[in-house]
C-alpha cells in the first residue's frame, strides 16, 4: 500500500498501515458532498481501479471491455428457500419477541434448549454498541470464543478488527465508529463441528431480538450459517455476494467469514469489496 493510499487517514499509525496492507485493502473514505455530474462520476468511478494487492472501491473483478463499468448497488435478489429443521416442533423459549437487554443476556446465559448448554463454558453473547447502524453475524462461538464469552476473538477476530477499522468502525467505537457483532449460536459446538439444523433454529429466535434491538441499517452476514440463517436459503456465498438482500426489512450484505479469509487469503480481496458494499448502502440508506 503507497502512501498515497493511506495519507487521508492520519489515525492510523504505521503499525496498523501495514496490517491493511497485508490484508491487500485501502481504507475506506466517504465520497465527497460536492457535487459532479451522473457522467464525470461514472468516468471517476472506473478510474479507481488499480493493480493488486491494493483493492478499488469497485467490484473486484475487472468487467469485460465492451461493458460499462457500474458502481450502483444491485437491487435485492430473491433467496432460495433452505432446508430447516422442521419449525414448528422446535420447543420456542416464550417472550423472547419482548425481552429488554438485560433479560435477553441473562436467558442466552442460562438457556438449556438444545445439548450445546452441556459443553459450554461460556455463552457468547454479543459486544459492541446496542444502537449501532452496522452489525455483524457470524456463525457460531469457537475455543477462544467459548473461553472468553466474546465473539470473533483469536486469529479470525484480529483479522475482523483490522477490516472493521479500515471503514472506520470498531467493536468498541460508538455512533458511527460503532458496530455490533453477534453470532446465530450463542454456544460452541463440540470440536467447532457444524451447528445443526435444530440448534440454529432453537438459537435463532436470539438473534432475532437482538436485531430488532439494535436497528441496524445494515448487517453484513459472515459464514455460510449466518447467512442461511439471515435469508433462509442454501445457495452459496459466491452466487449471493454483491447483492444487497434484506432480513426483516433490514439491508443485508453477504461476505466470507474471517476465518475462511484466513485459510483463503486470495479471497480477502472480496470481502473488502463487500465491505466498500456494506458501506455504500448504508449512505444510501
Amino acid at each position: 500500500m503507497s502512501e498515497a493510499d493511506t495519507s487521508f487517514v492520519p489515525q492510523l499509525d504505521a503499525r496498523q498501515r501495514a496490517m491493511l496492507a497485508e490484508m491487500g485493502v485501502r481504507v475506506w473514505a466517504p465520497r465527497p458532498v460536492a457535487a459532479t455530474a451522473p457522467a464525470q462520476n461514472e468516468t471517476a468511478k472506473a478510474a479507481v481501479a488499480a493493480p493488486a494487492p491494493v483493492v478499488a472501491r469497485a467490484a473486484p473483478v475487472a468487467p469485460p471491455a465492451s461493458a460499462a463499468p457500474a458502481r450502483a448497488v444491485a437491487p435485492a435478489a430473491p433467496t432460495v428457500a433452505a432446508p430447516v429443521a422442521d419449525v414448528a416442533q422446535v420447543p420456542r423459549i416464550a417472550g423472547v419477541e419482548l425481552m429488554d437487554w438485560a433479560t435477553l443476556r441473562d436467558t442466552v446465559a442460562g438457556c438449556t434448549a438444545c445439548g450445546l448448554c452441556q459443553g459450554r463454558k461460556n455463552t457468547v453473547f454479543g459486544v459492541g454498541d446496542q444502537q449501532a447502524d452496522w452489525m455483524i453475524v457470524g456463525e457460531a462461538p469457537g475455543e477462544n470464543e467459548d473461553r472468553l464469552g466474546e465473539p470473533f476473538v483469536g486469529a479470525a477476530g484480529q483479522l475482523l478488527d483490522n477490516m472493521l477499522r479500515a471503514v472506520g468502525r470498531s467493536r468498541s467505537g460508538q455512533g458511527a465508529q460503532g458496530s455490533y457483532i453477534a453470532n446465530v449460536i450463542k454456544c460452541r459446538p463440540p470440536a467447532n463441528r457444524n451447528p445443526q439444523p435444530d440448534e440454529v433454529a432453537r438459537c435463532e429466535p436470539y438473534l432475532a431480538r437482538q436485531v430488532a434491538l439494535v436497528q441496524p441499517k445494515v448487517i453484513v452476514a459472515m459464514g455460510r450459517f449466518a447467512v442461511q440463517s439471515l435469508l433462509k436459503t442454501n445457495e452459496p456465498i459466491g452466487r449471493l455476494r454483491g447483492k444487497v438482500h434484506r432480513y426483516e426489512g433490514v439491508p443485508v450484505i453477504v461476505s466470507y467469514h474471517p476465518a475462511y479469509l484466513l485459510r483463503t487469503p486470495g479471497d480477502k480481496a472480496k470481502a473488502w469489496a463487500d465491505l466498500c458494499l456494506a458501506m455504500d448502502t448504508l449512505e444510501n440508506a
